[in-house]
């Protein structure tokens, strides 16, 4: 099974079975975000991840393998800009506030990056009575360029 085939299978099984991202991410005992980055085939789980994976969504060996391949990540996004209006709004906010961002780190950490790779991302929701908020909260640790 590819890794793309794997995904549908989670996919089916998680609307079938109505199951929520926090629900098989809590069986997993990892985050929801990197729960589901990993079963939308973007991170690499561990087999035993996969084999829980495996047992809440009711899917064989065959079907959870992919899950514990390296994949090759960003590839989900073919087309730029995105297409999907939720994608589009994270790109449009990357637009128009990433060199702000950019300055504002660099002015207080220095000539550097913020790693993606040892990184966390939250999703939450925030009642408010204007319309609930949604809160995105990234968390990577600052990587400076070095010199030789």
């Amino acid at each position: 099974m590819t890794r793309f085939e794997c995904t549908q299978a989670v996919l089916e099984a998680k609307q079938r079975l109505g199951l929520t991202w926090q629900t098989i991410a809590q069986a997993v005992g990892k985050s929801e975000v990197w729960v589901a980055t990993a079963l939308l085939g973007q991170a690499t789980m561990t087999p035993q991840e996969a084999f829980q994976v495996g047992q809440i969504l009711d899917l064989n060996e065959e079907a959870i393998r992919p899950l514990t391949e390296v994949p090759y990540r960003g590839e989900l996004i073919q087309n730029m800009p995105p297409r999907d209006p939720t994608l589009y709004r994270l790109y449009e906010i990357l637009l128009v506030y990433g060199p702000a961002m950019k300055e504002i780190i660099h002015e207080k950490f220095g000539d550097g990056i913020m790693s993606a790779i040892d990184f966390q991302v939250d999703i939450d929701r925030e009642k408010n009575p204007n319309g609930d908020r949604v809160v995105v909260t990234m968390s990577g640790k600052f990587l400076p360029y070095k010199t030789w």
